[in-house]
């Protein structure tokens, strides 16, 4: 069996075991199942897509699925850790029950998340592990993440990959996950290719990594870059823009992590190598599940593996396993697996580049 299966597979034993929990503690005459509780969904930005677009109504849809007398209360902290917390207490201090939380800073919230604590309100840390005396942790594997991102431009190089100049474009710098994306990638690269400058890029800012990537074109040039390490696809974006800038026609493979759809219109135009696809729904789904058997007052059941923390030891964890995704995968993994219809991904400007790589129907 695969690592990918196996955890597949642990994740499905833990979903059911939450529901047989359930099942179990509604059996008088399901009055424990109707009674609802506030749930408090707080995330970090509106910078990244995936927030607004993927977790947030993901959240909801499992939330009214699992506990239909349930509420969502939703608060974004568009990157301002002191905003997080002042929107966690308030959740706290109007009665949220339990919290899924995606922090800004997951050192910044510490404080907050003793509180919660403190209150008898549990946290399941959602994507990032922030500090502090959580419930539960559910995310993706990271250093698989990053492994996949190194191992594309490897393949992408080929036979030119010794000595290979390659560009690193590393995420948030107070995010523990840009740092397991990072050692994930190192752990392929390290030694195979020449890491010839390595940036952080705060709030994961398109922005940013785009003046990250000029400084670096400024002192390799524009045909002195093999490949590029970008952690997501918000930072590839302003990769791409400032190579196109520089005047460079031929791109050099560039990575990328979300599955964003201007990231897959731009692989299927050749200007960007690959993404890594997360499956935004199982991530949401064993958060809810974890989350509704907390509020229940209820053990959500043996989870597949546990996890460390700066300040937390063997905390519960639900690891899910990322896909690499390059414009072979779009078709069978994002198109047959319903993530984007073929009409999205293929808009009139790129229908010939779309059959050119056979996304066609």
């Amino acid at each position: 069996m695969s690592t990918g299966t196996r955890t597949r597979h642990l994740v499905a034993l833990f979903l059911a075991a939450v529901l047989t929990v359930c099942l179990a503690s509604c059996g008088d005459g399901g009055a424990r199942s109707e009674r609802g509780f506030t749930v408090g969904l707080l995330l970090p930005s509106r910078s990244l897509p995936r927030w607004e677009n993927a977790d947030k109504p993901l959240i909801e849809e499992q939330l009214k699925a699992r506990c239909p007398a349930c509420t969502l209360t939703y608060a974004n902290a568009e990157n301002d850790a002191a905003r997080q917390r002042q929107q966690m207490i308030s959740m706290i201090t109007k009665g949220a029950r339990v919290l899924i939380v995606d922090a800004a800073d997951t050192k910044a919230l510490r404080s907050s998340i003793y509180e919660a604590h403190r209150a008898g309100v549990p946290v399941v840390a959602y994507d990032r592990l922030v500090e502090g005396p959580i419930a539960g942790y559910i995310g993706f594997d990271g250093a698989q993440v990053g492994r996949l991102q190194g191992q594309a431009l490897l393949t992408a190089l080929g036979d030119k990959a010794p000595g290979a100049t390659v560009v690193m474009m590393n995420g948030d710098p107070t995010s523990p996950n840009a740092a397991w994306y990072r050692e994930g990638a190192l752990s392929v690269l390290r030694g195979r290719v020449d890491i010839a400058r390595s940036y952080d890029t705060p709030g994961w800012n398109t922005q940013e990594a785009h003046t990250n990537m000029v400084a670096a074109l400024a002192a390799l040039g524009p045909e002195g870059i093999d490949a590029v390490y970008a952690a997501n696809d918000a930072i590839a974006a302003g990769v791409i823009s400032a190579l196109k800038s520089a005047g460079v026609r031929r791109m050099p493979p560039v990575t990328g992590q979300d599955a964003d759809l201007d990231a897959v219109r731009r692989i299927v135009k050749g200007e960007q190598y690959m993404t890594v696809y997360k499956a935004f729904r199982d991530e949401a789904a064993s958060a809810v599940a974890m989350a509704v058997a907390l509020g229940r007052g209820e053990d959500p059941g043996g989870t597949p593996t546990t996890i460390d923390s700066p300040t937390t030891r063997d905390i519960p964890a639900v690891l899910l396993s990322p896909t690499a995704i390059t414009v072979a995968d779009i078709g069978p993994v994002l198109v047959d697996g319903g993530v984007y219809p073929l009409s999205r991904i293929c808009v009139p400007r790129l229908r010939e580049a779309c059959a050119a790589a056979g996304l066609t129907g």
